[in-house]
């Protein structure tokens, strides 16, 4: 076990991020090098004046009291646990335990940041007024606020460590390649777990591991004494996927740096069936695409989906409901596995307790739309070769009538994805 000499807490309300364009650019979803105009870029700059005067961004820090992890000479074969013990709660991450042996990290940094429940709720009353361009770019900027605050928080980090001699190495999260989302309720609690800083914003995790508000990040950063092993290993060093420009202590070029206007795009490689026979005609999967998904990459590669359902009960005169589909899908160089599902009533429905099922038992039927996670680990192409037995009721009382609307939803997303991998737009790194 190691004991930790040094120690830091730090707790901020923050009153302004800058979100550098070309990250607030990547966000949407555009090529690196493109330049917003028109109405694109009336949105961005209204999006990014609306949250310098609503938006509470904020962001905690503390060192923890002890680190434990076993190295592969102590536990030979039995390395594949990837076991970490952070002040004595354990987690099982690949990405993190190969992170911490090759640096010999001895301890590390708890974070929490998140861009306040402020720009949540506005991109919610935008939906309901049916504003989905002002909806989608306010949600994007308030991702980038997210991506930003990290940002920050590791750049304050690698200050603290430059000073003692150390070195902070690149953060990882829960619903991260090679860490089950479901560890981050037990990540948060350990968080919450304040010294002389109170935390600074309310955050709830859903037994998911879906964080509320979603606007939120929990990450752990690495500490080594040992800075030789960073140059040794390229992996280990953060700069490359950190942007503060004026840092003083870059080892290595931010690798999402601008391109110059001389600088061609590489072209593509498709990793989607550009031909996909699809169950609904691509005219449905195209307006759906437009009017109901919001898609948000993250510094990780992977990607954030949102999909809104809007249907109506079988019985009881045809009651109008509404259902979110929340969808994580890892790296594109994966192939898009899907990581995490979750289907739940919009915030504003209340038609979903008129359905007949949901009348006989509630909380089985809500039970069981929550644990539902078709096709969770497979590759997003696997959606296409999916067999489900068709069923176009509006409801959700029956597990086909759900299967159906999970397939509608997944195709959909596959679909919007390979319009952009066709336009060229892949740059979710």
């Amino acid at each position: 076990m190691r004991q930790v000499a040094e120690s830091i807490e730090i707790a901020d309300l923050l009153a302004g991020v800058d979100v550098p364009p070309q990250e607030f650019t990547r966000l949407l979803g555009y090529p690196r090098g493109f330049a917003l105009e028109g109405r694109a870029q009336e949105l961005a700059d209204w999006a990014r004046n609306w949250y310098a005067n609503h938006g509470r961004p904020w962001f905690y820090a503390r060192q923890v009291e002890s680190l434990e992890f076993a190295t592969s000479a102590a536990v030979g074969d039995a390395l594949r646990s990837n076991l970490i013990k952070i002040d004595g709660v354990d987690f099982n991450s690949k990405r993190l335990h190969s992170a911490f042996e090759q640096a010999g990290a001895h301890s590390a940094i708890l974070v929490a940041v998140g861009a306040g429940p402020e720009a949540e709720e506005e991109a919610r009353r935008l939906w309901k007024e049916e504003k989905p361009d002002e909806y989608f770019f306010l949600e994007m900027y308030a991702s980038a606020v997210v991506e930003q605050l990290t940002t920050l928080a590791g750049a304050r980090l690698c200050d603290w460590a430059e000073q003692r001699g150390m070195a902070v190495l690149p953060h990882s999260s829960p619903g991260y390649p090679d860490w089950d989302v479901a560890e981050q309720p037990r990540l948060l609690e350990l968080i919450r777990q304040t010294r002389s800083e109170k935390f600074p914003s309310p955050v709830d995790a859903f037994d998911s591991g879906m964080l509320r508000p979603k606007k939120t990040q929990l990450a752990v950063f690495g500490v080594t004494r040992h800075r030789e092993r960073l140059q040794r290993l390229t992996s280990l060093v953060p700069c490359e996927s950190c942007s503060f420009g004026p840092c003083q202590y870059r080892r290595a070029p931010y690798k999402r740096a601008p391109r110059t206007t001389a600088e061609p795009l590489p072209a593509p490689t498709a990793v989607l069936d550009a031909n996909a026979q699809y169950t609904v005609n691509r005219k449905a999967l195209q307006r759906w695409a437009e009017e109901r998904l919001a898609i948000a990459p993250q510094s990780d590669g992977s990607i954030d989906i949102t999909f809104r359902y809007d249907g109506t009960t079988c019985t009881n005169m045809g009651r109008p409901l509404a259902f979110i589909y929340n969808v994580k899908l890892g790296p594109r160089a994966e192939e898009y596995p899907i990581l995490d599902e979750r289907c739940s009533p919009a915030p504003e429905d209340s038609g979903h307790e008129a359905m007949c099922k949901f009348a006989e038992d509630s909380d089985r039927l809500m039970a069981a739309i929550d644990s539902e996670k078709p096709l969770l680990g497979q590759r997003l192409n696997t959606v296409l070769e999916w067999r489900r037995e068709p069923n176009g009721a509006g409801c959700y009382c029956e597990p086909q009538s759900r299967n159906h609307k999970w397939g509608l939803v997944l195709e959909t997303i596959h679909y919007a994805l390979v319009q952009k991998e066709l336009s060229g737009e892949t740059d979710y790194t």
